[in-house]
């Protein structure tokens, strides 16, 4: 173990920095000696000084048992009138959450008491003094304590969160957010010899996909900042600056609507390379995850990654982010339904649309018709993706099936054996069809795909699964606003085997899907201007706008562009991915609901009219109202 001056011992489970104490240990007249949590049998027979707060107050019959908590874990601390006198009027006062500083003796706890379950649990302190730091003033509004099982609101967690982060679950969460930076960083620059740089939050606005959060300048009247969505254009900039391998850890913004995943404000590892082709940066990344799953998870990961085009992640899992530690692939039927004489699938096919299937393996009798029609929840699922219904086909003994009669009286023995063969399925099996157009049909099944995988218990959650989706188009559709969108962003570069037409054009972006999260994203860059001002061309950009918008990156890739790429690890996703947490809500410290509001603070708030008047900014918000700026 290392040694504990100026630094402190590393517990298992919690590894501190040897720098932590080392404020406190500087002095001969110290705050404490140790934190609680790494206390061992090695200590036994040493005078110690623990901080920290009243976690749970026992008393066993005149003695008083004390668990005190800090960063660094639990231990008892014991208070007996005959042994501790000078102690025990000060235990009898504590309550939970008080802040105490106690001094004692690391004893052998007695073999009846032993803890196996908590790293501090062969030892105890029995206190020879206790001094009340600061005592709780109002009735706590949940328990804190690490043995409290209490579900709390998390309306009420998050208003409360300095209480909220004091709990064990969220403790340790914030302590893998804190070892993910912390590796991250080690491995990027001891290992792959990358700088970090930071990049400006006052920004110029720039479409980049998402409405930007926009401040006002004060200085020059009329103008606004806009906080960056990503450090994109910086970062392409670096590598015309020629520092050829930049990471940073940068806060983004955007205001979009929110879901579990997403927050207005968040924060991302950036990383941009020069001189790199697109497999070396898979590789190069491949390095950085496997370091990352084995040092905080302990996780081996098999090298190289499994590789999924666009078009085969779609075709077979209706997503381009799928969840591969279970199967239920969806099967495309389409050719084989085409002309038959049930409507919803010949006229899906005949207008451009598809007929797939997702396929229900043994045994799931279970699924009842009932969950399919409407009403049902599998229907409910289907119809919240966008479909107008589910239609199904049981397969029963001796390959005969069980449906809809318009299906049943419209497929030929030929058709059914053709779906039987495809879908592999035998007697037991469910098949469950989606018809229409191809965004619709993908969205339905995966949808369903996901739900059932979950109520089947198909996930290993023990399970990581790591792959690389690659190839994505260029360009989609906006079907709204009838023009050509990136589909990525417009920085990526096309796959050389498409230059002839951009408009069909694969791209040479790649995203890194973790359990069936997007976990990271990223491309090899335009680095030519003349192409790039061809992308912007497409997008609906006139001359003048790009311009407007980019030109102060159109004329730095004037000044010999290297070729590059880069990528961008979501950071609180992947703290929520370690830990198991299913928002990334809980894998962030101060964070906003869906409604984009702080609840510990009020933000977002009303502020002063002369606020308002110094930045020149008139709100249309009528006063009063809950929100306004009351300017």
């Amino acid at each position: 173990m290392p040694s504990e001056k100026p630094g402190i011992a590393i517990s298992e489970g919690c590894k501190l920095q040897s720098g932590i104490s080392s404020y406190f240990l500087r002095f001969s007249g110290i705050m404490r000696s140790h934190y609680c949590g790494q206390l061992r049998a090695e200590h036994i027979g040493q005078t110690v000084t623990l901080c920290g707060w009243v976690d749970r107050r026992r008393d066993h019959g005149g003695v008083i048992f004390i668990d005190l908590r800090d960063r660094a874990g639990i231990v008892q601390i014991v208070s007996d009138p005959e042994r501790t006198p000078g102690s025990y009027n000060q235990a009898e006062s504590l309550r939970n959450e008080y802040v105490v500083k106690i001094t004692g003796r690391v004893s052998q706890r007695p073999p009846e008491s032993l803890n196996p379950k908590l790293p501090t649990g062969e030892v105890e302190i029995y206190a020879d003094a206790i001094e009340i730091l600061n005592a709780v003033r109002r009735q706590l509004p949940f328990q804190v304590s690490s043995a409290e099982t209490e579900n709390v609101r998390e309306e009420l967690r998050l208003k409360y969160r300095y209480l909220d982060l004091r709990r064990e679950r969220m403790a340790k969460n914030l302590q893998m957010r804190h070892r993910l930076m912390q590796e991250m960083r080690r491995y990027l620059e001891d290992v792959e010899g990358f700088m970090e740089v930071e990049t400006p939050i006052l920004t110029k606005s720039t479409p980049e996909g998402a409405r930007d959060y926009l401040v006002p300048s004060r200085v020059n009247p009329g103008e606004w900042y806009a906080l960056p969505q990503s450090p994109q254009l910086f970062k392409q900039i670096l590598m015309i600056a020629g520092c050829d391998r930049y990471y940073q850890i940068a806060r983004c913004f955007r205001d979009e609507d929110l879901r579990a995943e997403r927050q207005p404000e968040f924060t991302q590892l950036d990383m941009e390379m020069s001189f790199m082709e697109r497999d070396e940066i898979l590789d190069l990344n491949e390095g950085l995850a496997c370091h990352l799953l084995k040092t905080l998870k302990g996780v081996d990961l098999p090298r190289p990654f499994p590789r999924l085009t666009y078009a085969e992640a779609m075709d077979r899992y209706g997503s381009d982010k799928p969840d591969t530690r279970f199967g239920l692939e969806l099967v495309d039927v389409s050719d084989v339904v085409q002309d038959m004489g049930f409507k919803v699938f010949s006229e899906a096919v005949a207008k451009g649309g598809i007929v797939k299937i997702l396929p229900i393996p043994l045994g799931n009798e279970a699924i009842s018709n009932v969950r399919i029609k409407p009403g049902g929840d599998l229907f409910k699922e289907a119809t919240e993706a966008g479909a107008k219904g589910l239609a199904y086909i049981r397969v029963r003994e001796n390959g005969e099936i069980d449906t809809i009669g318009a299906i049943k009286d419209n497929l030929s023995e030929a058709q059914k054996q053709e779906i039987l063969q495809r879908t592999g399925a035998v007697p037991g099996h469910l098949l469950l069809f989606g018809a229409g157009d191809r965004a619709t049909v993908n969205k339905t099944l995966d949808r369903l795909r996901q739900f059932l995988g979950r109520e089947l218990g198909l996930i290993d959650t023990s399970k990581i699964h790591l792959l690389w989706v690659v190839d994505f188009p260029m360009f989609e559709w906006n079907a709204e606003e009838k023009c050509l969108e990136a589909a990525h962003n417009p920085f990526s570069a096309p796959h050389p085997e498409d230059l002839a037409d951009l408009k069909t054009a694969r791209s040479l972006a790649y995203d890194l899907v973790f359990n069936g999260y997007e976990a990271a994203g990223g491309s090899v860059r335009i680095h030519q201007p003349e192409l790039q001002a061809q992308v912007f061309d497409l997008i609906g950009l006139s001359e003048s706008e790009a311009q407007d918008k980019f030109g102060f990156f159109l004329e730095a890739f004037e000044y010999g562009a290297p070729p590059h790429g880069g990528i961008a690890y979501g950071l609180d996703r992947w703290v929520m991915l370690l830990t198991g947490e299913e928002s990334i809500r809980d894998a962030i410290a101060f964070p906003k609901t869906q409604q984009a509001r702080c609840l510990l603070t009020g933000a977002p708030s009303g502020v002063e009219p002369s606020q308002l008047k110094e930045l020149r900014v008139v709100s249309t918000e009528k006063p009063g109202k809950k929100g306004a700026t009351g300017g």
